[in-house]
């Protein structure tokens, strides 16, 4: 049934689920999930109980980091449908009540998009080249890089252009960049030094430079095409990294600080100050348009005060919170982050938000079953040191997300958790696609194992994720373990204690009670050890919510049980299991 669409700031309490449009439903049987599909599995969304659906890139793109390296910000690739297509998925889910999100890229470009491919054309020093963050190389002839900055995804940041004369290509390996042809050079003069132009993520990705006019210029026309078109607001990619420090200084991050960055004090391309200004003219674009569009930001930036810097009223309205994401399932560890959330973001008059899953992290299914979770982006396969309980990791994943829909403000879902899917461990290197696992060789996994296409109908080809291939195979784009089919969305549909069950009722509890809009109080623990607690007891309304982080097990509160994330004791909450009680 469709729900009547909330305007003004329903973003506050939203509860958003991200879809991965190239995993979640392929309709023509190219193993290859489709903006049709998403359509026609939205009614699944409703019946779940989601407020909004965000979808990733889906834009023109040779795909080399799935999607996310864009050649144009304002059409669909073919490889999931058409402008059309993307018109018929809105339509259908304003009808449905569920609000539009898409993600935004600004941060780079493909280097397929026309701008770089003329920027590689002309020469140093050209209003082409003024695009994007091209640099004179180090040494006598520009040999060295301009600086020492790491990709995020292994490798020098750096890439050494082949220009039209003929100068050597890059040294980094498997890279080169030629300009699609040599129009515009004749008779230019050798440059001095060789160029070289940074891309802090894949080789194919070069960042823009943010200090351009005429690039602040081509997004405002991109938030205004989406805008026109009827989307609800961004997802911005990247959005702690657009402008990078005057200078461009040598870095050497920590050796344990993760590949996205933004916990140190200074890292010279996360961060910059100059990042509030491009989103304080987005508010304002957004703003044309009334005062229910919004601006979501992926900033890896820490402490929380200073990633609150992101959602002042001017700003975006919401900014992951990366920091609760990573948080352990351990009851100190959740209290502090939660109240440091509620603190920070609360001070600038934004909610706090909350996740565990995404398509770049170890989904919390398998995540919360490791004793020690490798670094983000790292990711998991079979040569990896450490594995899974898998019964531990689903149990705690349960209890986390149950403690997690109670808390005040707004949540995030990422397409299979709502099933308890695991992260994919054993896929076959051949099948990896992953940049990150390319360009360090298989030293680290990636995220391909958190990608793997749904399961929809068990008995059906590919789980129901799409039609048999013309060959019978049903084979989807990165294979499905063969356990997938156990986890299909038809085998739990109305089964009492399934994860999908459990998942419609917390979303069904959390609006009925006003989860996300009430004020949190915390009350003592539970346990016999108040010095070392392992459960988290808070009010929220009428609702008691008692988690139980350890493995002992607790008394229950008195009251009637609305929600409980795992099989009870008789008045006992056992170890791993979170319950809402209502008095």
């Amino acid at each position: 049934m469709a729900r009547s669409r909330s305007e003004g700031d329903w973003w506050r309490t939203a509860v958003i689920y991200q879809v991965y449009p190239r995993s979640f439903a392929d309709s023509n049987g190219d193993g290859i999930g489709d903006l049709p599909g998403i359509t026609a599995r939205l009614d699944a969304l409703v019946e779940l109980g989601i407020d909004a659906v965000w979808l990733s890139p889906f834009f023109t793109s040779p795909q080399r980091d799935g999607g996310y390296d864009v050649a144009d910000y304002t059409d669909v690739d073919p490889l999931f449908g058409t402008l059309a297509d993307f018109d018929v998925l809105r339509d259908r889910a304003h009808a449905l009540g569920l609000k539009v999100i898409i993600d935004l890229v600004p941060n780079h470009s493909s280097s397929a998009h026309p701008w770089f491919q003329a920027a590689l054309a002309a020469a140093p020093g050209s209003a082409e080249r003024g695009h994007y963050l091209f640099r004179d190389g180090r040494g006598e002839h520009g040999e060295l890089p301009p600086n020492n900055w790491q990709s995020v995804f292994g490798g020098s940041a750096w890439t050494r252009v082949d220009e039209a004369d003929g100068k050597p290509g890059p040294a980094e390996r498997g890279d080169r960049a030629r300009p699609a042809e040599a129009a515009g050079t004749a008779g230019a003069a050798a440059p001095q030094k060789a160029q070289w132009y940074l891309h802090l993520f894949d080789s194919s990705q070069p960042d823009f430079d943010w200090t351009n006019d005429e690039v602040k210029e081509l997004f405002r026309g991109v938030l205004r095409f989406w805008l026109e078109r009827g989307v609800d607001g961004f997802r911005v990619d990247v959005a702690h990294g657009l402008v990078k420090k005057p200078g461009l200084p040598d870095y050497t991050p920590p050796a344990d600080g993760g590949s996205a960055g933004g916990a140190e004090p200074d890292v010279p391309y996360w961060a910059q100050p100059g990042v509030h200004e491009i989103y304080r003219d987005w508010h304002r674009v957004l703003a044309e348009f009334g005062p229910d569009r919004i601006l979501i930001g992926e900033a890896w930036v820490e402490p929380l005060s200073k990633l609150a810097e992101w959602v002042r009223p001017d700003e975006m309205q919401q900014t992951f919170n990366f920091a609760y994401l990573e948080t352990p399932w351990e009851a100190a560890a959740l209290k502090k982050v939660v109240d440091d959330s509620l603190a920070a973001f609360g001070g600038v008059g934004a909610p706090s938000t909350w996740v565990l899953s995404n398509h770049d992290m170890i989904r919390h299914t398998t995540r919360l079953g490791l004793a020690t979770p490798p670094p983000q982006g790292e990711g998991i396969g079979p040569r990896s040191e450490a594995h899974p309980d898998d019964a531990v990791g689903l149990r705690r994943a349960r209890a986390a997300t149950a403690f997690m829909l109670a808390l005040p403000g707004s949540a995030y879902l990422y397409q299979g958790e709502e099933l308890g899917l695991p992260e994919v461990i054993d896929l076959p290197d051949g099948a990896r696609q992953d940049p990150t696992f390319l360009r360090t060789g298989g030293e680290s996994y990636g995220r391909d194992g958190s990608r793997v296409p749904l399961p929809w109908e068990a008995a059906k080809p590919s789980a129901g994720f799409g039609p048999p291939r013309s060959d019978g195979s049903g084979a989807s784009w990165l294979p499905q373990p063969e356990a997938w089919a156990s986890y299909a969305r038809d085998v739990q549909f109305g089964v009492p204690g399934s994860t999908l069950e459990f998942y419609r009722e917390a979303l069904a509890a959390r609006r009925l009670h006003r989860l996300a809009s009430n004020e949190l109080v915390w009350l003592p623990p539970v346990d016999a050890q108040p010095d070392d607690p392992q459960t988290l007891v808070f009010r929220s309304g009428a609702i008691t919510v008692i988690a139980n982080t350890g493995p002992n097990t607790v008394e229950l509160p008195a009251g009637r049980v609305v929600l409980a994330s795992g099989p009870l004791g008789t008045g006992t909450l056992p170890g791993d299991t979170t319950a809402w009680i209502e008095a």
